[in-house]
């Protein structure tokens, strides 16, 4: 004769009513129910509805031997549809939260400003014009345009300050801008 691998196997015991059963294996199936859930609390909430589950079909259920996976397939179905249904925090409004998109410019307009731009840099006098040109078009520092230049980093300040003073007041992007 062989003997069972598990010893709890062969002494599984029947149990008669629905509450003993409870009583008998309560804290096992807690356990079972704490290992689903994080927290202890839906734990012991998840338990109360699979054993709810399982007192149900307590009438039908043939093997009370078996009555532990009964309530561990209930458990971890209970879980599943809860997890299914879990709460979804977007509700339908009638207008939507997404602020209105920016206005995208006209591209004449802005080739229109780029033109306006140009010309007003060539008015400029030819050393401050050529200054602005490398600060800002070629996008240099302030070293690199006075090395290529050849002036200190001081004149190429005060050069393109002025420059730019002399672009703040020009008349025709005084009516653009």
């Amino acid at each position: 004769m062989t003997t069972p691998v598990c010893k709890g196997a062969s002494t599984a015991a029947v149990f008669p009513t629905f509450s003993s059963y409870v009583r008998a294996r309560g804290p096992v199936l807690l356990r079972a129910a704490r290992s689903l859930s994080a927290n202890p609390n839906d734990a012991e909430d998840l338990l109360q509805t699979a054993l709810t589950k399982t007192f149900v079909a307590w009438e039908r259920i043939e093997d009370h031997r078996a009555l532990d996976g009964y309530v561990r397939r209930a458990l971890i179905n209970t879980r599943t549809s809860q997890w299914r249904k879990r709460k979804v925090e977007e509700f339908a409004c009638d207008e939507l939260p997404e602020p209105d998109p920016t206005p995208v410019p006209d591209p004449a307009e802005l080739q229109g400003l780029r033109d306006a731009m140009w010309r007003a840099v060539m008015r400029l006098p030819a050393r401050q014009r050529a200054m602005v040109v490398l600060r800002y078009y070629e996008d240099l520092s302030e070293a690199q345009t006075a090395e290529i230049m050849e002036v200190s980093v001081g004149t190429v300040k005060s050069a393109v300050s002025r420059a730019l003073a002399k672009l703040r007041e020009d008349p025709e992007l005084a009516m653009i801008g």
